[in-house]
């Protein structure tokens, strides 16, 4: 248990945050967090596993804040959507508020799913979630 701990906030935290600093627009940052999210679950596989229990624990607890690991998250993506918004990175008229909620959406479900798929599932599911963010994973249906 310490270990996790340990892992959670000396080691996983600090990357995640350096990942969310490097230089690039906002798709390359949160490429580049999402990517960082996938070599820490590599390299602690049961870190997923720990922040889906953690998760779980405080949703039962009365008046218990969101856990730190979870939280670090959310500054990062509040401060990758701050500045695309402010360097006027955000598509059309997409609302700064709701973009952060969607993209903190998908990385609390990617965490849920590194805790319960294998580790080649968890990788495609990472994968298609770059393509997400870069806005290529679906197209308009070819006519029949």
């Amino acid at each position: 248990m310490k270990a996790a701990v340990a892992a959670r906030t000396d080691i996983a935290v600090p990357r995640l945050r350096r990942a969310a600093t490097r230089p690039g627009d906002a798709i390359a940052r949160l490429e580049a967090v999402l990517d960082e999210s996938g070599r820490l679950m590599r390299e602690y596989p049961d870190l997923a596993a720990f922040e889906w229990v953690i998760r779980a624990e405080n949703a039962i607890g009365v008046g218990v804040s969101a856990p730190e690991g979870f939280q670090a998250f959310r500054e990062i993506i509040d401060g990758i959507v701050e500045d695309a918004f402010r360097e006027g990175g955000l598509a059309g008229r997409a609302d700064p508020r709701g973009a952060a909620e969607a993209i903190y959406a998908l990385i609390y479900g990617l965490t849920e799913l590194a805790a319960t798929l294998t580790a080649e599932d968890y990788q495609a599911a990472l994968a298609s979630a770059r393509r997400l963010v870069r806005g290529v994973l679906l197209a308009p249906a070819s006519p029949a």
